[in-house]
């Protein structure tokens, strides 16, 4: 199983590097900025699990981040860092969508304490799936094949693997194809068509067997995006 990837956003470069050695000694992978600017850009469009904020950053506020990430990212867990005696900064960041907040000055243990309860409750957090049963066969992920009942085999690429992984471990919750893009191709979606992700189900929904007209596998939510169907 990956490690959870944590993206470190403090311009205090002794805050920062104290943090990112703590997670990486727990076993997490990281990412770190002390700049507003880069933090927007890795907040939106990286790979991560988790976003340790601090609010007041050179060039693009904390606030203005954590407003970009909600837009972009709706479930992606967020924790803001913030000075002792700020309750406006505390309640702004909960209003805006902050999942939990830890107050300067933290203990290491606290702060891997709220770490693993947020991401203990994240809808992002991803949890390992290596097969996914479908109607007459397994999707094996590990193997990058679907095997039917009859028989046959079908080969999945690597992006088809990580999209039904993707929706398998995300299970009864509609996936938007923002979400797909910033996750699994790691693209922005504000430069990119979003059409790119229904040619990819449209081909994924083939090589499974699931009719796009009534699909049992890969459901469209209307004006929404996708999500697994339950399999028997």
């Amino acid at each position: 199983m990956s490690k959870r990837c944590i993206l470190v956003v403090e311009d205090d470069s002794a805050i920062r590097r104290g943090i990112v050695d703590a997670l990486t000694f727990a076993g997490y992978g990281t990412l770190q900025s002390g700049d507003g600017t880069e933090a927007a850009r890795l907040a939106t469009t990286s790979t991560i699990d988790l976003i340790l904020l601090d609010l007041v950053l050179p060039k693009q506020g904390g606030f203005e981040i954590l407003r970009a990430v909600r837009a972009t990212r709706p479930t992606l867990p967020v924790i803001i860092l913030t000075a002792r005696g700020d309750e406006s900064d505390r309640v702004n960041g909960l209003r805006l969508g902050a999942d939990d907040y830890v107050v300067k000055p933290f203990s290491i243990r606290e702060l891997l304490a709220r770490v693993e309860a947020v991401l203990r409750r994240s809808p992002e957090r991803p949890q390992p799936v290596g097969q996914v049963p479908i109607p007459n066969g397994t999707a094996d992920l590990a193997r990058c094949e679907v095997r039917f009942e009859d028989g046959t085999r079908c080969d999945l690429s690597e992006r088809e693997v990580e999209l039904l992984r993707y929706l398998a471990a995300n299970p009864d919750r509609t996936i938007s194809r923002d979400e797909i893009l910033q996750r699994i191709w790691r693209l922005d979606p504000r430069h990119v068509e979003t059409r790119t992700i229904d040619v990819h189900v449209a081909n994924l929904r083939s090589k499974l067997r699931d009719p796009g007209d009534q699909p049992r596998v890969i459901l469209t939510v209307r004006g929404k995006g996708y999500m697994l169907g339950q399999m028997p």
